[in-house]
């Protein structure tokens, strides 16, 4: 026999086997700089664990995976709870992967474990995370024990500073009820049982009962009548994925059933059953999501159960950011291509994530398929930085630089000479046509007007001066906006001396608004209304009038704002006010005799804006407190008060509260229904209206407390610390129950202390840091959206003191004999044992320390965990468990055996021939496989044919008779070795013959003509043609005759089949057989069998329809 190849040592318990590459051998190696290391995290904190590995012997990049429990990859878990980061440092080759757990949780407490390959190397390294609740402040703040979880719109912090008004009911003493233990009703009932009882009784952790139910049981292996190998307890598979379950039955005709969550299974192309002797399979193809299942194999009234875990592969990266380098006002589009299509990914710029729900719109996100896009419309200088991209298998990273954008003058502006009344035009011209700017004279901002016009159109820039006067001599500037660049030139006024000078009169506004003014120079209009005011002008010659907004000339002719202008009179009209158009406004009308301006304010009345955040801040049996905030703008009028409207959530019908205005912001609506979902909005009134309803408030609804929590019970005591336990209110109620609040005080003292920082929603909880040898008095009190409920108290005080108790190992009864496993199997057994103080355990193979790099060992407070991932034949051993408590000790002893297949016997030979019969003997083989030599097993051949035949099994002795051997024939022989394992790899063949001579006989040959039996191929029977069924194996058939002995060739469509895998072909004395392996649509066809020898050849055909069964439709 071989050698065995040298395997790497196990890891520990809690990790699972890499898997290696085909053909290749993974070793384990020491590629951790440094491992993360085991922590204790408060409740709420942020946790970071960091992994460095040395890259430097490596020929490819590791890959990193970290792992919760046995198999649980945490990369398909990656968002805002788990954070993963990877850095790599050149100089030193190290790479630095990091993971974050953000804000604690008690369900993140648990073995952890980072795995790092390479090729052909690979390394791991365990840690573990114990969670632990945040201390309580002497003051706690009260409104945090009125959160709501899983309350869809209700969730959220609610304020009840003015909380239940209605007294509180003394309740009527209840007979007391014959308690029942529902930790002995949870292990004898069937898991299909457990939501009953957790309905009937009040168990809301359900699951935190059944973990600690999973430590506290030891399972007896159950002996079946009808299966000789049940399920295993767990399977493990990949999305995308088939797994086969199999079992072994006792019977080999029984029909079996196989149930998915209690639901029989039909066959189909998903689920494929099959019966091979006493072999029952369950192959389910194409694992999805939903074949996270528990599955059931039935045989009359014995089951067997297990558990499909399907893992989704993480989603990884395939094409990674790309860097950019633009200017101002570019387009950015940041792309990658994931490996799945829908997968979810997360953009950050620099340590801060992008939302979709982003208010500025500056980014904006596309997904198409499988490529994901995140667009920047316009750069900016800010958003210079390094973009990143995370999904739960990976990250890249891209850099945007943003610059300056340079603007290149194509024109510059030319000095001017103009006349008087001429036009005078200043033109320049840029390299972008987007670029605004501003015109400047003598460092004053040039303003339009009827006379100067400013004009852009594409690249030119325009100041037009129609009538030049001398006034507008002087230096013109033209400043890009947004660029320290400005275009100068010079206005030259070439002045002609006239001698008729016209008569000149100033100009003078004659405004009357009487009727629309409530003070001087106000007016008031109501929005949607229209305004036109007329001004009266005189002046000679004709003034120029301007009306201006602040700064802003009003110029337009038409539109809603606009100026109309007739002789002598200038009109300001505006169409539908709106509540922007209010203002200061001016009128200027001048000519060459002067000037004169009148100013208005313009004020813009309308009903007012909606009441901004309602919300309910307390709730009681049959009301609630509503309060809300004033409208930001009043409309200009003050607010008389307040219009309030409430309706049940779903409905469209509104109700309303009060008919007459109510002034304050505060408001208690009443009459209403315990357990309905309401909703309110508040309208605002002044004098001119009605404003449009506010946005619906958050759903709220009225509630009371709950009762007070039963069975109040201590379940153990340490010096510092007190395990209480106890059931839920016996009355909810509609607000349902968000957790506990535990409390305690020191016998005779009246002041309450608060154990824990957060509701605790499990029906147990440990109090810590209790003072030693104190006599402590402890409370309960269920909270809900109502509030706190009357407190559940112990009936007499605890003493805080630690218990002693003797160690002592519970070693279940299937090892307290030899332990035997095969090797390559996985050994995990788990050692119960009690005592206080926590006991330390230590284990010892055969009087010496266990090696932890071979053997896992994981100890608890209530039990300890051998695990060997692979067994190997120097595993064998006593392995002694021994438990101490200060000078107290308990211990167990077990023995594990590991064994393989026997080599083959040595020195088989023929010792003896007579008649008909030869006689055997050889020596048992140098390896027993660590087991005991059960049998031989004994085959002869002819040493014509060498056909082997086995002649005995199971041969307890090393030697044997074989009789019944033909005269004349020379045979030889080969013995097997069996053990509990089986038989042997290879046989061990006899050294020499055994030859049957002919004694006492004499033939005499008569004369023979000998026959000639050469002929061609001829099929005798031809092939059928066959209509199968998908997914079911066939055959087909004929028989062949013809001397020398034919070539045999299988074809499908006239092409030959080889050595496809997908068919096996058999030649059985001319009879031959086409086996097709689960056949497929692609399957069908014709096929044909040639056989051909010297003398010709023969070929017979079929046809071959395989049909798809309809699916049948599920309930």
């Amino acid at each position: 026999m071989p050698e065995p190849t040298e395997q790497a040592p196990p890891p520990e318990a809690n990790e699972q086997a890499p898997p290696p590459e085909a053909n290749e051998k993974t070793e384990l190696t020491g590629l951790f700089l440094e491992k993360p290391e085991n922590t204790v995290a408060i409740a709420g904190k942020d946790v970071l664990f960091v992994a460095k590995v040395d890259a430097s012997t490596l020929v490819r990049k590791p890959t990193m995976k970290w792992l919760k429990g046995k198999w649980l990859d945490l990369g398909s878990k990656a968002g805002k709870h788990l954070q993963f980061k990877e850095t790599y440092d050149r100089n030193t080759k190290v790479y630095t992967y990091e993971m974050k757990v953000v804000k604690v949780v008690p369900g993140d407490a648990g073995g952890y474990r980072c795995e790092v390959t390479s090729k052909d190397k690979c390394d791991s390294c365990t840690f573990e995370i114990s969670v632990e609740a945040a201390e309580q402040e002497a003051q706690q703040d009260i409104l945090s024990a009125f959160k709501r979880a899983d309350a869809g719109e209700d969730e959220g912090d609610l304020d009840f500073s003015a909380l239940l008004k209605a007294t509180k009911k003394k309740k009527k003493e209840q007979p007391q009820v014959e308690e029942t233990d529902v930790w002995e009703l949870l292990k004898k009932a069937h898991p299909s049982e457990y939501e009953k009882i957790a309905f009937k009784y009040g168990i809301t952790d359900l699951r935190g009962m059944l973990k600690r139910l999973k430590k506290m049981k030891v399972v007896e292996p159950k002996v079946s009548d009808a299966f000789l190998r049940r399920l295993e307890s767990a399977y493990s598979v990949e999305k995308g994925k088939k797994i086969v379950l199999s079992v072994e039955v006792v019977d080999p005709n029984v029909e079996v059933k196989w149930l998915k969550n209690g639901q029989e299974i039909k066959p189909s192309a998903k689920y494929i059953m099959e019966s091979n002797g006493n072999i029952r399979t369950l192959t389910i193809n194409k694992c999805t999501l939903a074949d996270d299942a528990a599955y059931e194999c039935v045989i009359g009234n014995d089951k067997c159960f297990t558990e499909v875990f399907v893992k989704e592969p993480p989603v990884t990266i395939t094409k990674l950011l790309d860097d950019y380098h633009v200017v101002v006002g570019e387009k950015v589009e940041f792309e990658i291509e994931v490996s799945e299509e829908g997968a979810h990914v997360i953009w950050c710029f620099e340590d801060q994530e992008l939302s979709r729900e982003d208010k500025t719109g500056r980014y904006r996100f596309r997904k198409d398929g499988k490529r994901h896009s995140l667009i920047i419309q316009e750069a900016a200088l800010e958003d210079t930085g390094m973009f990143f991209v995370y999904t739960n298998g990976g990250h890249s990273k891209g850099e945007l630089i943003v610059e300056e954008k340079e603007l290149e003058i194509l024109q510059s502006i030319a000095d001017l000479t103009v006349k008087s009344a001429e036009q005078a035009m200043f033109k320049c011209e840029v390299s972008d046509e987007k670029v605004t700017g501003k015109w400047f004279k003598d460092g004053k901002e040039v303003q339009p007007s009827d006379r100067i016009k400013i004009t852009h159109i594409g690249r030119m820039h325009r100041l037009t001066i129609d009538d030049v006067k001398p006034e507008d001599a002087g230096d013109y500037t033209f400043v890009p906006e947004g660029y320290a660049l400005s275009l100068s030139a010079k206005l030259n006024f070439l002045e002609i001396k006239i001698d008729y000078v016209p008569r000149q009169e100033p100009p003078k506004i004659h405004l009357d608004v009487s009727g629309n003014m409530v003070s001087q120079n106000t007016i008031i209009v109501v929005a949607g209304n229209k305004l036109r005011l007329d001004v009266e002008i005189t002046g000679e010659p004709a003034p120029t009038v301007t009306w201006t907004k602040g700064d802003k000339v009003v110029a337009e002719t038409e539109g809603r704002v606009r100026v109309e202008s007739r002789t002598g009179l200038s009109s300001f009209v505006i169409e539908g006010a709106e509540r922007e158009d209010e203002g200061n406004y001016s009128i200027t009308v001048a000519n060459p005799a002067g000037e004169d301006k009148a100013n208005l304010f313009i004020k813009i009345v309308d009903v007012p804006d909606p009441p901004e955040h309602v919300k309910c801040t307390g709730v009681g049996e049959d009301c609630a407190t509503i309060i809300w905030e004033p409208p930001k703008f009043d409309g200009g009028a003050p607010v008389k008060g307040y219009l309030m409207e409430r309706k049940k959530k779903g409905s469209s019908r509104w109700t309303k509260l009060n008919f007459d205005v109510f002034e304050g912001t505060t408001y208690e609506a009443k009459r209403m229904i315990e357990g309905i979902l309401y909703e309110m909005r508040v309208y605002a009134v002044n004098g001119i209206g009605v404003s449009a309803p506010s946005l619906n408030s958050k759903p709220f609804m009225p509630i009371a407390p709950t009762s007070e929590p039963t069975k109040l019970t201590v379940e153990d005591v340490t010096d510092t610390t007190c395990s209480l336990k106890w059931l839920a209110p016996e009355k909810i109620g509609a607000g349902g129950l968000d957790g506990y609040v535990i409390e305690f005080c020191k016998e005779g003292d009246t002041e309450w202390q608060v154990a824990n920082t957060d509701l605790v929603e499990r029906q147990s909880y440990m109090v810590r840091n209790l003072p030693t040898g104190e006599k402590m008095n402890f409370r309960v009190v269920a909270v809900n959206i109502a509030g706190r409920s009357p407190p559940a108290v112990l009936s007499q005080p605890v003493t805080v003191r630690e218990i002693m108790e003797h160690p002592k190992i519970r070693l279940p009864r299937h090892l307290r004999t030899k332990y035997i496993r095969r090797v390559g199997e996985t050994i995990n057994l788990v050692i119960p044992f009690q005592g206080k103080p926590r006991p330390v355990a230590q284990w010892l193979k055969d009087g010496e320390p266990v090696d932890p790099k071979k053997v896992g060992i994981r100890n608890s407070n209530v039990d300890s965990i051998l695990f060997i991932r692979s067994a190997e034949r120097d595993h064998s051993g006593k392995y002694t468990l021994i438990l101490q408590i200060e000078n107290m000790e308990d211990q167990a002893t077990l023995d594990i055996r590991i064994i393989d297949k026997p080599g083959p016997p040595t020195a088989v030979k023929v010792t003896d021939i007579w008649g008909f019969n030869a006689s055997l003997e050889w020596k048992p083989p140098k390896d027993d496989g660590n087991c005991e030599i059960s049998g031989y097993t004994i085959q002869k051949a002819d040493m014509k044919t060498k056909e082997w035949f086995t002649v005995y099994e199971h041969n307890r002795r090393a030697n044997c008779t074989v009789s019944d051997l033909v005269m004349g024939n020379e045979y030889m022989f080969r013995v097997f070795s069996e053990n509990l394992c089986g038989l042997s790899e290879e046989p061990s063949v006899s050294k020499n013959t055994a030859t049957i001579s002919k004694t006492g006989l004499e033939y005499k040959r008569a004369p023979f003509k000998e026959k000639d039996v050469n002929a061609p191929p001829k099929f005798t029977t031809p092939l059928v043609d066959r209509s199968v069924v998908a997914g079911y194996s066939t055959a087909i058939s004929c028989s062949v005759r013809g001397f020398p002995k034919p070539k045999i060739i299988w074809m499908k469509n006239r092409m030959i089949i080889g050595d496809d895998p997908k068919y096996l072909m058999m030649n059985n004395q001319g009879v031959l057989t086409l086996n097709i392996r689960k056949p497929s649509t692609f399957d069908g066809g014709k096929y044909g069998c040639m056989a051909v020898n010297d003398l010709g050849k023969d070929e017979v055909e079929c046809n071959v329809v395989v049909r798809v069964m309809a699916a049948e439709k599920k309930d």
